[in-house]
C-alpha cells in the first residue's frame, strides 16, 4: 500500500482529500499522525507558491508522496484582499477575528464580489511535481449563515444556491466549492497509484 502525506492538520481538507481521492491502495497520512511538526515558513506571493513549499519540504524531509493545498478568500472591493493572508487576516489564525475584520474593511464598498482559490500541489521524493488551482465565486454578505463550513464560510453567499457556504451540507458544496474542483482537476493529472499520466 502506498503512502501519501496530507500535509495539513486541518480535519476538513482531510476529509474532503479522502472522499474525493481515496481508494483502497492508497493509505493517507496527515502531518500529526506521522509526527511530523517542522514549521514550514511559507513565504510564497502566490498560492500555488505556497502549496508547493509546504509539499515539496514534506515530500523531501519524508521521502514520501504529499499533497499540499493553499486556499483564501479574495475581494474584489479590496484588491485581492486578504488572498494569501486569509488564515491569518487579522494577525490571529482565529475565523471570528478574520471575518470582523473583513466585514469591517467592507464597510461603505459597493462591491461585494469575491472568489475562494484553491492551488493544490502534489510533489514526489524525486522533485516531480503536479499543480493545479480553481475557483469559486460569490458575494461577501454582512450577517453570518449556516453552521456547516469554516473559515469565511458564513458570509460567502453563492447565488445559484441562494444559500452561504456554511447554509449548504458538505455534499452539496462539493459540487462546486474551489477545493473539490481543484482536487478533482488533480485526479485527472494522476492515475489510481498516484503516479502521473
Amino acid at each position: 500500500m502506498k503512502t501519501v502525506v496530507i500535509a495539513t492538520n486541518n480535519k476538513n481538507k482531510v476529509y474532503e482529500f479522502k472522499s474525493l481521492l481515496g481508494n483502497d491502495n492508497i493509505c493517507f497520512k496527515t502531518l500529526k499522525e506521522i509526527g511530523y511538526d517542522k514549521d514550514i515558513v511559507e513565504d510564497g506571493k502566490t498560492f500555488i507558491e505556497n502549496a508547493y513549499i509546504k509539499a515539496s519540504t514534506v515530500a523531501h524531509d519524508l521521502n514520501v508522496i504529499a499533497i499540499a493545498d493553499d486556499s483564501g478568500l479574495s475581494c474584489d472591493g479590496l484588491n485581492g484582499e486578504p488572498g494569501i493572508y486569509s488564515a491569518r487576516y487579522a494577525g490571529t489564525h482565529n475565523d471570528d477575528d478574520n471575518n470582523k475584520l473583513l466585514i469591517k474593511n467592507l464597510k461603505n464598498i459597493e462591491n461585494r464580489n469575491a472568489h475562494y482559490t484553491c492551488a493544490i500541489s502534489l510533489c514526489y521524493p524525486d522533485g516531480s511535481h503536479v499543480e493545479v488551482e480553481e475557483y469559486c465565486f460569490g458575494i461577501i454578505h454582512d450577517e453570518p449563515k449556516g453552521e456547516n463550513g469554516f473559515g469565511y464560510d458564513p458570509y460567502f453567499y453563492i447565488p445559484e444556491f441562494g444559500k452561504t457556504f456554511a447554509e449548504v451540507p458538505l455534499e452539496k458544496k462539493n459540487t462546486i466549492s474551489h477545493r473539490s474542483k481543484a482536487i478533482k482537476a488533480l485526479k485527472k493529472k494522476i492515475n489510481e497509484d498516484f503516479t502521473l499520466k
